[in-house]
């Protein structure tokens, strides 16, 4: 019996051949890509990239902003049997410095403005291969492939073997390299399309970034495995979204886009009119958004929940209640527990951690036995880091997050990772990084600093200013606050539930 070809691409290619001409993209400017031209083009680059050597399984960093070209660049990946490893575009040197030495990356993409200074991180890490891939297009890898026969199969990969790698920063300050399988991100594809009732005839609002799950696999998948169409936009601007609305039927978003929005005069039922479905993920959404939304629209956003592990994981429901406040009820193939300190499956709305489990669950840390080993259990179960509830009717509640992770504008921050550059400046005694709720961006960075005394101490300018130059702007705290000492319980833990609730004013007039 024929084993058919794991490939997540090849699964694509279905739709791509049936769509033929069809639009896959259209463009700020209205220009078009068929999907021709993404079987055509991704083609060529994968024949490019195997001709320069890259192997099935090397890894392929890539740190590019959004463009047409850099999702060929991940389906040619894919096709080709290589590891894609995107990179957030607002990563600084010391985070690209440890993500080259713990991929081991075969080939590094980057803007041309970066080459200078990523040619030195690349030859200090023996990346074998540095390549150009510009916003508008232009560069080393498109020059490159320009002649390259635009012919190539689907390389054979079985539902196991690794598609991409993502990381996600550790609270020691050490990221994780998460291992995603074609069959993790395909299966968790072909569920959603289901689930939310994608079809052909849909037209996704696509104006997330695509070096996050949110925007690569989850908008992606749905699009590709139904051969629908995409608005495409580089980044959420709320004039551009507000002229591609009546135009689209699906937009995916971060609770962010929700908020600006709603903060425009022009955002009414008349411009949603033909839209049939609001997603909202990768943070927490306000029970006031979501009323507000309903009121001017008279449509309910779909709230989900899912992460870098496991892509999603539960969602509200297409037909039937959305409930304000909770992220909805497990996904076809996932379960879902929620457990006490002893591993026992809790009931009755009671708080504990949530734990996932399907073909949707990574296959580990990359590198790290023990790691992985710890979080993803011998049952298969992943313990996500999330404590929440399950009502009586199966719909969960995130209601906290452990470990203290910060999402702001969609995107994880964690504070130890943050904490330990502002601790390393001159005056600096010590550091507590936290989230505080935000109306634009869901949660603000704000950092808690302990001065040393008798020493000259750093403004919050000068703070801001010097992690700026060293972490991506997302984690770059939004206000810093000096007090005179860090509350701690008897142990000694900072107890940064008690920091929230002293600040959790901060930005109510904002």
């Amino acid at each position: 019996m024929t084993q058919t070809n794991g490939n997540l691409y090849h699964h694509f290619q279905k739709q791509f051949d049936r769509a033929g001409d069809k639009p896959a993209l259209v463009l700020a400017d209205k220009s078009s890509i068929t999907y021709a031209d993404l079987a055509r083009e991704s083609a060529r680059l994968a024949r490019y990239l195997t001709d320069l050597g890259i192997q099935i399984g090397d890894r392929v960093s890539v740190q590019v902003a959004k463009s047409p070209r850099a999702l060929y660049l991940y389906l040619a990946c894919l096709r080709a049997g290589f590891v894609f490893h995107p990179l957030n575009t607002g990563y600084k040197d010391a985070e690209l410095d440890y993500f080259l030495s713990d991929a081991e990356p075969a080939l590094m993409v980057c803007d041309g403005s970066d080459q200078q200074r990523m040619a030195a991180l690349c030859q200090k890490h023996s990346v074998g291969h540095l390549l150009t891939l510009n916003a508008d297009g232009s560069g080393s890898l498109p020059d490159g492939a320009e002649h390259a026969a635009a012919e190539f199969g689907v390389i054979e990969r079985t539902d196991h073997d690794l598609a991409a790698l993502l990381y996600s920063s550790g609270t020691t300050g050490v990221p994780k390299g998460i291992m995603l399988s074609h069959l993790n991100l395909r299966s968790n594809a072909e569920c959603l399309v289901e689930a939310w009732g994608f079809s052909q005839d849909d037209v996704l609002l696509h104006a997330l970034p695509i070096f996050h799950v949110h925007g690569l696999f989850v908008a992606l998948g749905c699009a590709f495995l139904s051969g629908a169409s995409m608005r495409w936009l580089k980044d959420f601007d709320v004039q551009q979204v507000l002229e591609q609305l009546p135009n689209c039927t699906v937009m995916m978003g971060v609770p962010t886009y929700y908020t600006r929005l709603l903060a425009s005069d022009q955002f009414d039922h008349t411009l949603t009119s033909r839209m049939r479905l609001f997603i909202s993920g990768s943070a927490p959404l306000l029970a006031d958004t979501f009323e507000q939304f309903l009121d001017r629209t008279g449509q309910s956003i779909l709230e989900r929940y899912g992460m870098t592990e496991t892509n999603m994981n539960t969602s509200n429901p297409l037909v039937g209640e959305r409930r304000a406040g909770t992220v909805g009820l497990p996904l076809p193939g996932v379960e879902v527990r929620v457990v006490n300190a002893e591993g026992t499956p809790v009931h009755g709305g009671a708080i504990g951690d949530i734990q996932v489990r399907g073909d949707n669950v990574f296959k580990g840390y990359w590198r790290m036995p023990e790691k992985t080993a710890e979080d993803l259990g011998d049952d298969g179960f992943f313990t996500t880091g999330d404590k929440g509830t399950r009502c009586e009717r199966g719909y969960v509640s995130i209601v906290g997050r452990a470990k203290d992770m910060v999402i702001s504008g969609g995107l994880n921050v964690y504070p130890k990772e943050v904490e330990l550059v502002i601790d390393s400046l001159d005056g600096i005694r010590e550091s507590a990084v936290i989230g505080i709720a935000h109306a634009d961006f869901g949660e603000a960075v704000v950092a808690v600093v302990i001065y040393h005394g008798g020493q000259d101490q750093p403004d919050e300018a000068a703070i801001i200013a010097a992690l700026k130059a060293q972490i991506a702007g997302f984690k770059v705290p939004k206000k810093v606050i000096a007090i005179e000492q860090l509350p701690r319980n008897t142990m000694g833990k900072v107890q940064k539930n008690r920091l929230r609730e002293r600040f959790n004013d901060l930005f109510k007039s904002i």
